[in-house]
C-alpha cells in the first residue's frame, strides 16, 4: 500500500480504506473514493479522445509512467440486457467520433490474412489428430463421444470460414484507404458503468485499429449471455460496418474454440457443449445476413 499512499499524497489525498477489485484498488480517502491501477491509458489515446470530445471515462486526477488514479464512479442497478445495449451505443459513439482514414499498407491486410489462414489450418489439423486419437479407443468417455458425434459440425465451420476468409481477402485487395478508430480493446459488461451518464473504464489496452476488433472482443465475452444479433443491430444504427469489415467480423466470430481434454469429465462435457452452443449461436447471427446476399 506504500506505493498507493505515496501516489495519493501527490494529490493531497489520505487513504483510510482499501478494497482490491481485480487489477484495481478502490481507495476511500478524505476527499472521496478513487481507483488506483498499476496500468494506464496511453497518453496519445487520451489526448486524441479529448480532441474528439469523447469524455465518457472517469476523470483522471493523476497519471505517472506506471500508475493511474481516477475518480470512482458508482453505477445504477439496471438489467444486464439494457446495460449491454447502452454499452454498444457508447462503443458506436466512440468509433464514430474517432474515425479516421489512412493509406493502406497492403502488408497489414496480408498479415491478418496469413494469421487467420494459418489459424484455420491449425484448427483443422488439431481436430483431425484429436478425433483420430478418440476414435482409436475401444471405449469413449461421455465427453469424447459428445465431440465425436459433433466433429463434422466443427469441420463444416472451418471449411465455411476458409471461404469467408478468401472472400474478405478479395474485397480488400483493391482498397486504398483503411478506416481506423480508437479501440477500447477490452470490452465487456464489467467495464461499463451507467448512472446519469455512461462511462467506459479499464482503458489500459486501448489502441488504434479496425472497429471490428472491439465487437469481436465483446462477442467473445458475451456470446452466450445475449442475443448478439440485437447488439450488432443496435451498433449499426449509429455506425454501420463496411462490407469488408463485416466479412472479417464473420470470419473472426466463426473460429471454433480449441478443446483440450485437461479437466474433469463433467467440466469437459460443459466445455464441449459451450463450444457447440457458440457455433450454433454464431450461425444464427451470420446465416440471415448471408442469405440476403
Amino acid at each position: 500500500m506504500r506505493k498507493i499512499n505515496e501516489a495519493l499524497r501527490k494529490h493531497s489525498l489520505v487513504a483510510n480504506r482499501y478494497e482490491k477489485r481485480g487489477k484495481a484498488t478502490i481507495v476511500n480517502t478524505n476527499e472521496g473514493r478513487y481507483i488506483y491501477k498499476d496500468s494506464k491509458i496511453d497518453d496519445n489515446i487520451l489526448n486524441y479522445l479529448k480532441s474528439r470530445n469523447f469524455d465518457y471515462l472517469p476523470e483522471i486526477i493523476g497519471k505517472e509512467e506506471d500508475y493511474q488514479i481516477s475518480k470512482y464512479v458508482d453505477g445504477f442497478d439496471i438489467p444486464n440486457e439494457q446495460k449491454m445495449l447502452d454499452l454498444v451505443k457508447l462503443v458506436a459513439l466512440l468509433h464514430s467520433k474517432t474515425t479516421h482514414y489512412k493509406e493502406i499498407d497492403i502488408n497489414d491486410y496480408e498479415e491478418i490474412y496469413e494469421d487467420l489462414d494459418n489459424n484455420l489450418k491449425f484448427l483443422y489439423g488439431y481436430y483431425t489428430d484429436l478425433i483420430t486419437t478418440i476414435e482409436s479407443k475401444v471405449y469413449m468417455s461421455p465427453s469424447e463421444l459428445l465431440l465425436a458425434r459433433n466433429i463434422s459440425k466443427i469441420y463444416q465451420v472451418i471449411e465455411k470460414d476458409k471461404e469467408r476468409l478468401e472472400k474478405w481477402h478479395e474485397q480488400v485487395k483493391e482498397k486504398r484507404k483503411q478506416r481506423n478508430v480508437v479501440l477500447h480493446n477490452n470490452l465487456k459488461l464489467d467495464h461499463f458503468i451507467r448512472n446519469n451518464n455512461s462511462y467506459l473504464i479499464s482503458w489500459d489496452k486501448a489502441k488504434i485499429g479496425n472497429p471490428v476488433f472491439d465487437l469481436y472482443k465483446l462477442y467473445n465475452n458475451h456470446i452466450l449471455d445475449f442475443d448478439f444479433s440485437d447488439i450488432l443491430r443496435e451498433y449499426e444504427k449509429s455506425y454501420p460496418l463496411l462490407k469488408d469489415e463485416k466479412e472479417l467480423f464473420y470470419v473472426l466470430i466463426s473460429l471454433p474454440d480449441i478443446i483440450k481434454f485437461q479437466d474433469t469429465e463433467y467440466n469437459m462435457c460443459k466445455k464441449i457443449s459451450h463450444t457447440l452452443d457458440k457455433i450454433y449461436k454464431t450461425e444464427r447471427i451470420i446465416s440471415p445476413e448471408e442469405s440476403k446476399k
